[in-house]
């Protein structure tokens, strides 16, 4: 269903206007493709510099690419379903004659000859292709700083974490910089900044999406994702990246067609008979009291009022912990040994540590902790024999201050590394389910928080249809950042 949408009265109103209703607004010819552009890139002027979430940005292809769609729709061409919308990639995902950095010095100037499949997929769908978002180094944490280009501030309090390491990109969305922006997810990089930044970031499953070219293709955990202002934005970029590709090992049949159907329909105001588990702790772990009253003010209320069946629910993760990081820290030293042994002190303090961590595991270590992830996959398929939706926070505690490294603790609890504090996504990536972060509320001190609902295996329509509803109920997205109150 195309929506009806009003011109919008300034070009800030644009930027912010959902992609759904930008593609709506371009498909009739009420705006051109080289006019949202413009509308973009003076968004960027005025806020990047302070939230610096766009990294590398390519103008003259961005507005040439633009003129393309327009002569394209003035021509009356079938469009793809992007067509003229402005988007940028992760600063992790290779991009064909764009700079690539990864975050790090090593990278600082090195320019792909190639686009990664989500990229690819992204041009091909008529995309406008602006530039790349800020990352960790490496993409290793949950809090997006580097050396190359610093720190990227929450566009909610300046001073506080966007998140990571999609942290760029949820900055991005969150200031109304970009229609749609890409990311990727091994223990939480779409949902985590999607809860920091009140946007929305959806993990699929594995092979939903294709990752290519992959390095390690049976054996990662990480995702390349969508993100969104709204959850109809997520769905629409996510019938981009869908579909199968021979060149992911672990890829899986369709073209994205139901995730197009649910980016056009109408959210659902009622779900009776939906089962949904309600975890305030995962299982046990320690979430900040602001967060917990975030979610039971103006989560848990919309979900009895669309008339769900809400249970209290703790998941056992038991074997999560081990299992999760046993397979991470092989993963990163089987990807970045080479880059340890010969400029090792170029690298971050995040990467070495996993590094070092996998390369001491073995095949012992390995066998446990995929035997491990397998019961607890099972626990999880029994679990939803009685829900239907596990809805849970997102991140632990609300944004900290971007100039911490880590939070050392939550809710008074001490974490012995950088990765204690995000459990509550990488709890759920180690399950291998479908995940989705929406905007809940706000903190007294108006920092957001995230709702994080997980579906069923291979259960991503169903989780977005859920979601859709929800968000419908409880607009939160709708809440502009501080940056917009100066």
């Amino acid at each position: 269903m195309t929506p009806t949408v009003d011109i919008p009265t300034s070009t800030t109103e644009l930027c912010y206007l959902p992609a759904v209703h930008q593609r709506a607004l371009l498909r009739r010819r009420a705006i051109s493709a080289r006019e949202l552009l413009r509308a973009y890139l003076d968004r960027i002027e005025a806020v990047n510099p302070t939230v610096n979430a766009i990294v590398t940005m390519d103008v003259d292809g961005a507005m040439a690419q633009a003129q393309v769609a327009d002569d394209a729709i003035a021509r009356g061409e079938s469009l793809g379903p992007l067509h003229g919308l402005v988007v940028a990639h992760k600063d992790l995902l290779p991009t064909r004659d764009m700079r690539t950095t990864f975050g790090s010095p090593i990278f600082a100037d090195f320019v792909p000859d190639f686009d990664a499949a989500a990229a690819a997929r992204m041009r091909e769908a008529g995309a406008i292709r602006l530039g790349k978002t800020n990352v960790p180094s490496m993409g290793a944490g949950s809090h997006t700083f580097n050396p190359v280009f610093g720190p990227t501030r929450n566009p909610y309090n300046l001073d506080r974490s966007a998140g990571g390491s999609s942290g760029g990109a949820a900055a991005a969305l969150a200031s109304g910089m970009l229609s749609l922006a890409d990311g990727s997810d091994l223990g939480g990089s779409l949902r985590n900044p999607a809860s920091f930044c009140n946007v929305v970031g959806l993990r699929t499953t594995i092979g939903r999406n294709s990752r290519a070219p992959v390095v390690t293709g049976w054996l990662s955990m990480s995702v390349v994702g969508a993100m969104g202002r709204t959850v109809a934005d997520t769905a629409l970029l996510q019938s981009v990246l869908a579909g199968f590709d021979p060149r992911d090992p672990v890829s899986l049949p369709g073209d994205g067609s139901e995730f197009a159907a649910l980016a056009d329909s109408q959210p659902a105001d009622d779900l009776h008979g939906w089962r949904v588990g309600w975890s305030t702790t995962l299982g046990g772990l320690p979430v900040d009291p602001a967060v917990t009253r975030v979610l039971e003010r103006d989560g848990r209320p919309v979900l009895a009022e669309l008339g769900t069946e809400v249970r209290e629910t703790e998941p056992d993760f038991e074997g999560a912990e081990s299992a999760f990081r046993t397979l991470r820290a092989w993963e990163m030293s089987q990807t970045y040994g080479q880059l340890y042994r010969e400029r090792r002190d170029e690298l971050s303090e995040n990467i070495i540590y996993n590094i070092e961590a996998g390369l001491g595991l073995t095949a012992t270590d390995l066998f446990e902790a995929y035997t491990a992830r397998t019961r607890l996959y099972t626990r999880m398929v029994q679990l939803f024999e009685d829900i239907d939706i596990l809805a849970a926070p997102t991140v632990q505690l609300p944004p900290f201050p971007v100039d911490w490294t880590w939070p050392r603790e939550v809710a008074g609890v001490e974490q012995e590394d950088y990765l204690g504090w995000m459990r509550s996504c990488w709890y759920i990536s180690i399950t291998g389910l479908p995940a989705i972060s929406i905007p809940c509320g706000f903190t007294d001190e108006g920092l957001p928080v995230g709702l994080q609902l997980v579906g069923r295996p291979h259960g991503e329509v169903d989780l977005l249809r859920f979601a859709l509803a929800v968000e419908r109920a409880n607009p939160a997205w709708q809440r502009r950042p501080a940056i917009d109150d100066d």
